[in-house]
Parts: C-alpha cells; sequence; structure tokens
C-alpha cells in the first residue's frame, strides 16, 4: 500500500482523508493544515493524525494530496515534489501556466508521477461514452450551480468551468485556434457567470456556459458529430446517445427514418451503454495508484491540468478586455 498525506484538510480536504482511509491501495498517514485550531478539531472528531510540520508529514508519504486552497497548489507542489513524493494536486493546478510548467518540469527531472483532480473524467457517466466521442464538431455545455460562498475566491470559470473546459480537450484531438467569452460579476469580485466560445483548428467549436447564482444545478454536455448525437448528463450520471445509419430497404413498424432533401433515408437508433456507478474521487485517487505502481500514463497528468488551465485563463482574459 502507498502511504498517502493529505495538504489541506476543508470541505473537500476531508472527503479526500474520508476515502483515502477506506481505500485498500492507500495507507493514510495523517494531514497537514495551516490552521492548528481547525486541524486540532478535526483530528478529535474524526481520528486522522494531524502533523503540525508539513515537512514531517510529506518525508512520511509516498504520495501527497494537495487540497489546499489554489493560491497555495505551486508551493505545495514544489515542495512535495522536491522532496521526492508523487503528488495528486486539486484543480486548477495552479494560479499560473508558468507555476504549473514547474511542477512539470519538477515531475519529469525527478521521475514523479502527478495528477490533477479534474473529477468529472471520472463521472461514470462521462466514462461509459467518451471513447463513442469520435470527432465532434460541435459542443455545448452548460454548468449552473446555485450561490455558495465557497470557492468565490477565484472567477467561475476556474471555479465550474474548467470541468469542462478538461473534458472537452480530451474528446477533440486539436489545438485550440481562438477563444472568445464574456462574463459578468454579479455578486462576487470576480465573475459569476460566463459564456466562452472555444475554436479549433480542425473546425470544431465548444460553447460552453457556467453559472454559480443560478435557481438550479445543471450540469450537462452534448457532443454532435457525423451521424450522432451524445448528450451527457454529469449530475443525474444520465446518457443519451442518438446515431444514425442508413435506413433498412424495408423499415420495420416501429423503426424512426429521415429523409433529406436529396431522398436519402436514415434510420435513427438509441445506443445507450449502461453507466456503472462510482465514486469519482475514490477512482481519480485509485487510478492514480495505479499510475505509479505501474510506472503508467495518470488519467489526467500535470500537462492536461496545465492544458485546462491555460484555456481557462485565456477565457479570463477576455473579460478583462471588455
Amino acid at each position: 500500500m502507498l502511504k498517502a498525506g493529505v495538504l489541506g484538510a476543508g470541505h473537500l480536504g476531508k472527503i479526500h482523508l474520508k476515502l483515502l482511509q477506506q481505500s485498500e491501495r492507500y495507507d493514510l498517514v495523517g494531514f497537514y493544515d495551516a490552521n492548528p485550531e481547525h486541524a486540532a478539531q478535526i483530528e478529535a472528531d474524526l481520528g486522522y493524525k494531524y502533523f503540525s510540520d508539513i515537512d514531517e508529514l510529506i518525508a512520511a508519504c509516498d504520495m501527497i494530496d494537495v487540497v489546499t486552497p489554489t493560491s497555495y497548489h505551486h508551493q505545495s507542489g514544489v515542495k512535495v515534489l522536491e522532496a521526492g513524493k508523487h503528488l495528486f494536486i486539486e484543480k486548477p493546478i495552479t494560479v499560473t501556466v508558468e507555476e504549473a510548467n514547474e511542477l512539470i518540469s519538477l515531475s519529469r527531472k525527478r521521475n514523479l508521477k502527478g495528477q490533477v483532480g479534474q473529477v468529472e473524467r471520472f463521472n461514470p457517466a462521462f466514462r461509459s461514452v467518451s471513447d463513442r466521442i469520435e470527432s465532434p464538431m460541435f459542443i455545448e455545455t452548460h454548468r449552473l450551480a446555485e450561490f455558495n460562498p465557497r470557492g468565490t475566491d477565484v472567477s467561475v470559470v476556474l471555479d465550474l468551468m474548467i470541468h469542462d473546459i478538461d473534458a472537452i480537450l480530451s474528446v477533440v484531438k486539436s489545438p485550440v485556434k481562438n477563444v472568445s467569452a464574456s462574463g459578468v460579476s454579479v455578486i462576487s469580485e470576480t465573475p459569476d457567470i460566463a459564456n466562452a466560445r472555444i475554436e479549433f483548428e480542425n473546425g470544431c467549436v465548444a460553447n460552453l456556459t457556467a453559472s454559480r447564482i443560478s435557481l438550479k444545478q445543471m450540469r450537462k454536455a452534448r457532443f454532435f458529430q457525423k451521424d450522432a448525437y451524445i448528450s451527457v448528463d454529469f449530475l443525474t450520471k444520465k446518457v443519451e446517445v442518438v446515431r444514425m445509419k442508413n435506413a433498412p430497404e424495408v423499415p420495420g413498424d416501429f423503426d424512426m427514418i429521415l429523409q433529406n432533401a436529396e431522398g436519402i433515408k436514415k434510420q435513427i437508433y438509441f445506443d445507450n451503454p449502461d453507466v456503472a456507478d462510482n465514486n469519482a474521487i475514490l477512482d481519480e485517487l485509485e487510478t492514480f495508484a495505479d499510475a505509479i505502481e505501474n510506472d503508467t500514463r495518470p488519467i489526467v497528468n500535470l500537462e492536461d491540468g496545465t492544458a485546462a488551465l491555460d484555456v481557462a485563463l485565456k477565457i479570463i482574459k477576455e473579460f478583462k478586455s471588455l
């Protein structure tokens, strides 16, 4: 079992602590938090071992899970990698691309594994169809959330939209050509509502909307490609795959047939895969253990996290130019 430690014991940090303790792949050594009173209370209430010395915790572990506020990601990541430990780090990977590139350079230099917590890649609905998304040419996403003060220290792009940015980059195998966006600050000092358009060199266009002041929750993505429409509901963990194929010579009574202006007939049919239930956070942590033990590429490596951050920052830059 890999010895694991957690930096940061806030809301998400406590979830990671619980799952690492439950996992059969890790031996949870303990945690560090910058607030001693908060940390002592967690140790008393939940029983996790609190390390008041961050270096002592890192030295005792094989892998460190960084769940601190984003502004501390870079310094925490550098400390972990320089100590020769594998790094799991929550999204966004860092504040700047330059900081992220430093983590990549350190991990390569020391031959260490790094993974970014882009948890929607492990959502069972997305995982069930990701291999069926082939050369999409139009993508539309909506990620709406009710207001929660937690996370408003960063733009809604880094808070919410980055999940969809990462998912899109994982299925569109083409460089980004252009980014345009608009955002509005309603309650926070940074934008609470944002819309972005990402154009890829292969002609694919993605239209993304994110809001953290909505009256309802929504996390949906729709992928349109040749002869197929794929809908992913990240919230309800449901998928819908609608495909088209050449219509049979003699359609059945219940076949759905469309005919275009040229007289070509297509049959519409549903090709929905089974969606296996899972705990996405536990899965991302345990697949990272696989990457460490088998010396394979993490599913969302540091380079992936940096690519998502780069696009997110380009979107935010568009806000500032308005």
